[in-house]
Order: structure tokens, then sequence, then C-alpha cells
């Protein structure tokens, strides 16, 4: 054995195959007794030793090969074969204390921070023994100078790491025997006091535990066995398990278990259902069901629920996802519900279903072209009558839309669009449902006639510009019942409309800014109307007429507008410096001339005389032809309203900027062609304005409709001023005040932005919780509030030495309604949500609200959740009106062990 010491304190220590020669004996000995000897009488701290498995080809030539052929043996070769080296890599190891190595008993002893690195093992404990004789190395915690144990070991081959008392380890055969070992799997924390590792896939232990506390020493909650079977990335197989929560068995046991722990990102898997009970459809067993990874990309949930009185649910979840390519979900929902007893009055059976799909295509995947879907549509009565949905605020929503749209940029000059979509919008109160399957639009960019080669666009005719839009739909009127049948199709309008807007700006006297534009559109439908009067059934009847029609029609616009600035300076000693007024007046004209020429007449009565008109073109999706002329001039003025304010901070020079009025909109307009009688010149005026206050936290809005004429007896606009006939100026007709305050205790700097419920808003609910919290029945481990607990992170560290955190959302609505001089309040209420911790771990949240005038209590959700660390307990509870329930919960957090729950709700009567 030759020893080499390095330039870098590091010893160099190479085993090579001895031989029986005598001479080897002896210079092995030499080196071991003085030169070893000489290293390390040295001082070794902190030094990295290295030992080699096979000895250099240099060395080996010059100290066994060099040394045969200068002896003239008759035996050119030895008989007995060389040793095979103990190891089979190199071992690398470092001690802060010493690092001793006792060649009689081949043991290599290193103390206190101790690190040795074979192969893909890194072993570090406060001492560690290597006797390299046996291929075996043994690793021990030490004592402080209080006599605490410290530096416990930690063994880590490749991706498996365990953290023991002590651990003995071979080499040779890979198998170990670790005491009180510890290590994480996956979201599971394995502690066990013997652990026999057969090999690199295979582990027995002995008085096992395993849990998913982060607390590994003290866990609040963790499943006991006597011996258990561990694969690493594979799985768990136990013998007799037995649930002990706070250091107290339960009696929840199991004779034996199976715990899968797939280093996969999702594996297939069955979803144990959960067991309820109603009063109108009996026992149940809900969201059960399977969960297929189906690939990488993509995979499948199905769910399913049975009543004992034969109701029953099915629900297909699937998401899927390409990296830097689209990304999106698909939702498929069905109930067969029945309501109590067949023969029974009140016995009903109807099914209701949902579909909800949503798409995003990554931007980088083709900057010419874009998808996009977001899709929610089904029985108008599924949010309100589900058996297995809590989206409190979805079942308030009147409204469902959906839109599923593609688009592409053609680079031509000039350049072109295309988009191809369909929309869909359905009233759930009314169960009517509008659709366009589908819509296209194509458009040309501005095209500039009359620009030079130089490119400027100054001057009336330098911006003469002219573009190329069509859009053409397939649109569809149904209602529920007829959704997706024969008879949805029948009554379908296809219709292409044109348009080629010219227009233009320019300067005019250096502060205006005039504008002009002439817009010509052409209309194709393939349907129109042809009105009569029907001898046989006595009434006027439309008849639709299948072919190609069209009409054409044009309008004029010009508007002129400035700005104005004016700024009132009240002195810089003052509070408030300065107050700086932007008005922004404009006046702008239309014409549209009559059409006439489109339409006919027809008769209204049996007399036969034609005495009415029309036109065929009614009732298009695009509207039809005017019949009278169109020739109306508007006004309108804007305000803006900001105050230059001396700022509290004495260190700052420049004032603080405050929005006083960030609008203050004025609006009407006079029909240059009315008579009086059909018509009255001034339209209504509409004053609309709002502005923030403390730091925008509260926004005010306000607007009222003001009319100058006064009304008969019958409610009807009269040609005659409202002054003139004993009244004010102006008339109010309606008026509307919304006010919305969002208030936190933490500072707006520190202000952690809240989780938006999704899934409330996706079903067309609010996206803040003024109608209560959405909560998904099939995973009730996400928290109602903001979910911090599931990051880990503590929102109040000591209780009584920090504030209580807490939230607070207000909003008001208030509606005057005078149209006929009822003077009527019709609208008049207040909703409030909040949510604060009440300690470290007990969260609560309230939505409520107060009609003023129906004089009573608006929806109500009252939200309880207690952090159990690894588990949540949260109650959902709203206590009266038509969705009066409870939903009560207690489970594990983790997605490994989201079967180990216990659930119990209390269904609305519906």
């Amino acid at each position: 054995m030759t020893l080499q010491k390095t330039s870098h304190n590091f010893t160099k220590i190479a085993f090579i195959p001895l031989h029986t020669n005598l001479f080897h004996i002896v210079l092995l000995s030499f080196f071991l007794t003085f030169g070893m000897s000489n290293i390390y009488s040295q001082d070794i701290s902190k030094k990295t030793k290295t030992i080699s498995a096979k000895p250099s080809k240099k060395e080996a030539k010059t100290t066994v090969t060099d040394t045969l052929k200068k002896e003239n043996d008759s035996i050119k070769t030895d008989s007995i074969k060389p040793k095979k080296a103990f190891l089979e890599g190199k071992v690398k190891y470092k001690a802060d204390q010493y690092a001793k190595i006792d060649q009689k008993k081949k043991l290599i002893t290193l103390y206190d921070n101790a690190e040795l690195y074979y192969q893909d093992i890194e072993l570090k404990s406060g001492k560690i023994v290597l006797d390299y004789e046996k291929n075996e190395v043994y690793a021990g915690r030490i004592k402080d100078s209080t006599g605490k144990f410290t530096q416990y070991p930690n063994f880590k081959q490749g991706t498996n790491v365990i953290e023991p008392d002590s651990i003995r380890f071979n080499f040779k055969t890979k198998k170990a025997l670790i005491w009180n070992s510890r290590t994480d799997q996956g979201e599971f924390n394995v502690k066990a006091a013997i652990t026999k590792k057969e090999n690199d896939s295979v582990y027995f232990l002995k008085g096992a535990r395993f849990t998913t506390s982060t607390n590994k020493e003290n866990p609040e909650y963790y499943f006991q066995t006597s011996k258990v079977k561990f694969i690493p990335g594979k799985k768990v197989i136990t013998g007799l398990t037995h649930l002990v929560i706070a250091d107290v068995p339960t009696p929840i046991a199991l004779p034996f278990a199976f715990f899968p722990m797939s280093k996969e990102t999702s594996v297939s898997g069955l979803i144990l259902p959960s067991y309820n009970d109603s009063n109108t459809r009996g026992f149940s067993l809900q969201n059960g069901g399977y969960y297929f990874a189906l690939s990488d990309h993509y995979d499948l949930t199905v769910l399913g629920d049975y009543y004992t009185n034969g109701s029953y649910g099915m629900r297909f979840e699937s998401a899927y996802a390409t990296r830097y390519k689209f990304r999106g979900n698909v939702n498929f929902r069905f109930e067969n519900l029945i309501n109590s007893e067949r023969g029974y009055p009140d016995y009903s059976r109807q099914n209701i279903y949902n579909i909800q799909w949503s798409h995003s295509r990554d931007s980088k995947a083709n900057p010419n072209s874009s998808f996009s879907a977001s899709v929610n549509l089904g029985s108008s009565k599924y949010f309100k009558q589900s058996i297995n949905q809590s989206n409190n605020g979805s079942t308030l929503n009147n409204t469902l839309s959906s839109s599923v749209s593609y688009s592409k940029t053609f680079n031509i000059i000039p350049q072109a669009r295309l988009s191809l979509s369909a929309t869909h919008s359905q009233n759930t109160q009314t169960e009517s449902i509008n659709m366009t399957l589908p819509t296209l639009q194509f458009s040309l960019d501005r095209i500039y006639p009359f620009v030079g080669k130089d490119g400027v666009k100054k001057g009336f005719f330098k911006n003469i510009n002219l573009q190329y839009n069509l859009n053409g739909r397939n649109y569809i009127n149904t209602t529920d019942s007829l959704f997706f049948k024969p008879g949805m199709f029948k009554d379908a309008q296809v219709g292409f409309q044109h348009s080629i807007p010219l227009s233009t700006n320019f300067k005019l006297f250096k502060y205006f800014s005039a504008s002009t534009s002439v817009n010509y559109e052409e209309i194709w439908y393939l349907k129109t109307i042809k009105r009569a009067y029907d001898t046989e059934k006595s009434a006027v009847v439309d008849q639709t007429v299948n072919g190609f029609d069209a009409f054409r029609t044009y309008n004029l616009s010009a508007s002129l507008g400035t700005t104005i600035y004016g700024t009132f300076n009240f002195g810089d000693d003052k509070k408030i410096q300065a107050i700086r007024h932007v008005m922004r007046p404009s006046i702008s004209y239309g014409y549209t001339p009559s059409f006439e020429k489109y339409y006919d007449t027809y008769s209204s009565d049996a007399s036969g005389r034609m005495d009415k008109q029309y036109t065929r073109f009614e009732g298009g999706m695009f509207g039809s032809p005017g019949l009278s002329n169109s020739n109306t001039m508007g006004i309108s003025i804007s305000n803006t309203f900001e105050a230059k304010v001396r700022d509290a901070d004495s260190t700052k020079t420049e004032p603080k900027k405050v929005m006083l009025l960030n609008n203050l909109n004025l609006s009407t307009s006079y029909n240059l062609d009315a008579d009086g009688v059909t018509a009255l010149a001034w339209s209504p005026v509409r004053v609309s304005t709002g502005a923030q206050f403390f730091e925008n936290k509260l926004n005010a809005n306000f607007a009222t409709t003001l009319d100058p004429y006064a009304i008969d007896n019958s409610g009807q606009r009269i040609n005659k001023y409202n002054i003139n006939n004993g009244g004010s100026l102006f008339r109010m007709t309606s008026a509307n005040i919304t006010l919305n305050y969002a208030l936190s205790s933490k500072d707006k700097d520190d202000k952690k932005n809240k989780t938006k419920d999704t899934q409330t808003t996706r079903n067309g609910g609010r996206e803040d919780d003024l109608f209560g919290t959405g909560s998904d029945i099939n995973d009730n481990r996400k928290s109602q509030f903001d979910g911090s607990e599931e990051e880990g992170e503590d929102t109040i560290s000591e209780f009584f030495n920090s504030k209580i955190p807490w939230d607070m959302t207000f909003a008001y609505s208030f509606t005057y309604g005078n149209n006929n001089r009822e003077k009527q309040i019709t609208g008049n209420s207040i909703m409030i949500s909040a949510n604060t911790d009440l300690t470290p771990k007990w969260k609560v949240g309230v939505s409520t609200g107060y009609d003023f005038v129906q004089k009573g209590v608006t929806y109500t959700q009252l939200r309880f959740e207690r952090d159990l660390s690894s588990w949540r307990m949260s109650l959902n509870w709203m206590p009266f009106g038509n969705n009066a329930n409870w939903n009560f919960f207690i489970g594990i957090k983790s997605g490994i062990l989201s079967d180990i729950k216990w659930e119990k709700r209390n269904y609305p009567n519906r």
C-alpha cells in the first residue's frame, strides 16, 4: 500500500493486490509503520481522505511488475491470485475533531461532524466507524457538553433519506440495520424502531409509525403498525394498523393496509364514497368512483352518487395540459332527481345536467393565432336543485354564458384578421337560450389611400382611412326544453353584415379635435317575413319566406371636442395647495336617412285597406332599415377634479395628488327633426359620477336621469317643459347610488391577495364572498377562506402579541324611481361579509345582508374552520331561506390520505 500526501491536505490511500512475496510484505509493513505514523502525527482536523478500491496503473507497475522483472525467479507468474479490492469505488471522508486508523482492527474512526461518501451513498453523523475488513460502516450520535445527544446520522442513498439514531451498513451486500429511522417518502413521514435494509429496493420495518404531519418527533396523529414492508417510491404494505391521535390509540384499525407511493405525479386508484342521508331521498353514497391517470398530459375522474329512493348522479372531470401550448379542463355533471315516493302527490322526477369547459392557449405557441373556450351551459335549474353542489353564489345567478373562439392574423398588406366563435347566453329564470353557432368575423386593417411615401398622417386628406368588416351569424333562440332537439334549429336565423367605414380626423383652430365618418352597411338575410291579414284566423300573421334577400344603408357622423384645463391655487402653505379641473366638452352629429323603399303595406283588418307599413326584414339579427330620418345632435361634458395636498411626511418635497372626482359626466341629445308630437326635441339628461375615498378602499358611484319635459296624467311625456308646468327645471326620473368598501387589518404592502373563489366565478357567481363562498363537495379538504393554512403558514404567530387578522367587504345599493311621479324607492339593500381569525387555528366568517324594501334578511352564510395541522375541520351553515342547509367535514388535508374523513350534510328541502 502506498500513501501520497497531496497539496490540498488530502491523503490518498491506494490499496493494491498483495502477493506472497516476502519483499512486498516487508515493504508494506514499512509504510504502515513509519509512513502512517509520520502522517498522522500532524494535525488532521478537518482533513478529507480518499480510499481507492483500485491502484493506479503507474503504482501497480512500479511496485509489482518491475520488481518481478528484477528477480531471477524460475516461476514467471505467481500461482496465488491477488485478492480482490474490498471496495468498488472511492471512499471520501472527513471529521472535525479526528480521523483515526486502527490497522490491527482494520478500523477508521471519524468523530464530530463526520462525513463519508461512497458511490451514491452519503453518510453524515457525529461518529462514524468504518471496518474495511468486514466492509461495514457504523454511524451514531454523540453527546454534547450538557450530555444531550446531537448530530444524528443522516443516511442518503439516491433520493432516499433516512435520519436514524444509529445505523450499520455493509458496502458489499448493501444491507443495513437501522435504529429509530426517520425518513420522508412523498407526503409520508415514516419512523421505525428497527429497520432492516434488505437491498436498494426493499426495507423491513418493526414498530413503525407513519404520518403526514410535519412534526416527526411528536405528530398530532399517526398510524402505528408492528411490521411493514416498504418499497421506496412504490408502495407500503403493513400488518395490523391502527390510528393514534394525540398519542391516544383509537378503535379505528385495519388487519392490513396498502399505501401506493409512486414517484409519478398521479396514480390511478379508487375514490371511496362518503355516507350521507337526506329527508327527501333517503340514505346515500356520494362521490365514489375512480381516478384514471391516463397520461402525463391528461386524466379522468369518474364520480357517482346513489340514493335509496332511486336518485343518482354521475360526474366526469378531466384536466389536460401541454407545456408551452395549451391547458384546460372539462366537467360534465348529470343528475336524475326523484322527490318523494311514487304514488304520493308530491312525487316528481327530473333530469338536470351541466357542462363546463375551460381552455386557454399559450400565446408563445403561435403568436398569429389563438384558441380559447369558456363554457358553462346546461339545465337552468341545475345550480338551484343539484344535490351535489355547494356553490352558494351560483344559486343566485340568473345568467349562464359560454364562448368558444378561434382567431388568426394574416400578416399581409393590409393586415387581415379572421375569427370563428360560438356563443351561448342562458337566462335561468325565463329558461330562454340565445346561441350563435357560429359567428364569423373578418376584417381588413385601416387603409390610408392619401398618405405619401413619408408615411406622415397629418391633415384632413392624409388621415382619410377606410376598413372592411364582415360579421356572419347563425343565430338560434330556443328554450330549455328544446335545447339540442330538432325544434331548436327550426327557427335559426342566418345573416351577414358587411360594413365599410370611411373616416378622418384633423385639428380645427389649433385647440379643437374634429372627426367625420361615413359608414356603409349591407345586410344579407336567408329568411324574411311576409305580413298579411288572415281571414280564417281573423288576425294579422307573419309568414316566413326562405331565400336570399338584402338591404343597404348608410349614415353620416361628425364630432368636435376640446380639453379645458383650470387650476385653483390656494398657496403652498395650505393643506390643500391647489385643485385642478379638467373639462372635456364635445358635440356630435349623426344623420341617417329614411329607407322607405324597403317597406311594404298590409291590411290590418278585413276591410282590405292597406293602411299599415312593415319591412320584410323586421326581426332580423342585424336590425332593419329605418322608416324615418334620424337627425340628432349630441352634447356631452366630462369632468375630473384632482387636488394637490401637502404630504404629512415632512421629508417629501413634492405634494401628494388626490383624486376628488374621477368622472362627472353629463350627456343629452337634440333631435333636429322633432315635430313635438311624434317626437320631442330633447332627450333626458344622464348624469353620472364616481369617486374613491380612504386610500381607494371606498368606491362610490352615483347616476341619475333628469327629464326636462313634463308628463300627463297617463305618464306620457308631453311637449311642454317641466318648469312651465309648475315644476322644477328638470324632473328626476331615476337615481342610483352604490357604495363598495373593502378593508383589512393588514397593511397595504403586506396584504396578501385572497384566493379567488374560482369555481363560483366559473359558474357565474361573484368573485367576492358577499353571497358566501362556494365549496367543492367532491374535495372538502380545501379551505373556505384564503387557503393560507394549506401553505403551512400560521396566520398568527403569537396570539397575545399580534393583531388578530380580519377583513370585511361592504356593499350598499339604493335605487329611486319616479317615471310616473310614483316617487318610489325600488331598491335599498346592504350586504356585508367578514372573516377573522379568533385564534391562530380558528377562522370564522359570515356573509349576510338586509333588504330595507322587502324588510328581510338576504342570503346568509356562516363559516367556521379549525386548522388541526395535518387535519382540517369545517362547518358551512346557511341557517334560513330556500337553501337552508349545513355541511360538516373533518379529515386529513393530504391528498394521499384524503379518504380518511368524516362528513355530514343536511340538504335543503327542495
